[in-house]
């Protein structure tokens, strides 16, 4: 079990709470078709009593970064699920970094042995791809790489149980448990022809909430096999076979409006009721 080296002491004790900062794939797709379910991509804040865990650092997390700063000083764990430039892009725009009073603990597992999630992020933020150096974060920031498949400790009682995900460069699912209750964090993945991954299948197995990596329909996925994505029905399948209680569609396709995402709202509450599609803003407790 990996643990961090400073732990808050508080007792948590809170039901958990998901918030929804960026539910969009590959690129950011603002407008007048996105406004109801939102266009920033990856970003979700988990409240579990005093400790603040944050899934991905996608374009949202410029939004929640202000949200944030507004409460006061920040003492939290921001978990990646890879490094692909639509969950990372929001990190130089995360006010918190820029706050000494802030302590930030960053996290991934999908970087090959030896690779640096520091070294990542200082690569995106330098030229001739961004003005200003990572130096310029005056928080307390840490960087943690571990192996997938590892139980993490990152506050007491929150504990985070990790997976090999189907992507290209490999990506991380999270399976988070606090107070009795768990949350699954899985994208981006592709389902398997041959059946549900056995790994994957038994890291969901009986979760409260599963967040899936539903960019695509079944019917849109065959002639983009390969690129790393699964569909919503897939994310119903797989809830089904492991005892999901309840499944969020997750990822949004870029070009997907509000009104095809509104008929897949339908849909997915029709063949598994209580089935919901992320929106920016979107609160539950789990």
């Amino acid at each position: 079990m990996v643990r961090t080296a400073e732990h808050d002491t508080a007792t948590l004790t809170d039901r958990p709470t998901v918030r929804f900062w960026g539910v969009r794939g590959s690129i950011a797709a603002p407008g007048p078709r996105t406004v109801r379910y939102g266009g920033n991509t990856s970003c979700v804040e988990v409240l579990c009593g005093s400790a603040t865990i944050l899934f991905d650092a996608g374009t949202g997390l410029r939004a929640l970064g202000e949200a944030l700063a507004a409460r006061g000083p920040v003492d939290l764990d921001l978990f990646f699920s890879h490094t692909h430039y639509d969950h990372i892009c929001g990190l130089p725009f995360f006010a918190p970094a820029f706050d000494r009073r802030n302590r930030l603990r960053f996290w991934a597992g999908h970087l090959p042995e030896g690779g640096s999630l520091r070294a990542v992020v200082e690569g995106m933020m330098a030229a001739p791809f961004y003005p200003i150096a990572i130096d310029r974060f005056e928080a307390d920031c840490r960087f943690t790489e571990f192996a997938c498949g590892a139980v993490l400790e990152p506050r007491p009682g929150v504990r985070l149980r990790t997976v090999r995900l189907n992507h290209p460069n490999t990506a991380v699912g999270y399976r988070l448990e606090h107070g009795g209750r768990s949350l699954c964090y899985i994208t981006d993945t592709e389902h398997r022809a041959d059946g549900h991954d056995p790994a994957l299948l038994e890291l969901v197995r009986g979760a409260d909430l599963m967040i899936y990596d539903s960019t695509y329909t079944d019917e849109e996925y065959p002639p983009r096999a390969g690129w790393g994505h699964s569909t919503w029905q897939e994310c119903l399948r797989l809830a089904d076979a492991a005892g999901v209680a309840r499944a969020v569609l997750f990822h949004h396709e870029p070009s997907r409006a509000d009104e095809a995402l509104d008929a897949i709202a339908d849909a997915a509450d029709r063949a598994r009721p209580g089935t919901l599609v992320a929106r920016e803003g979107m609160e539950l407790r789990f």
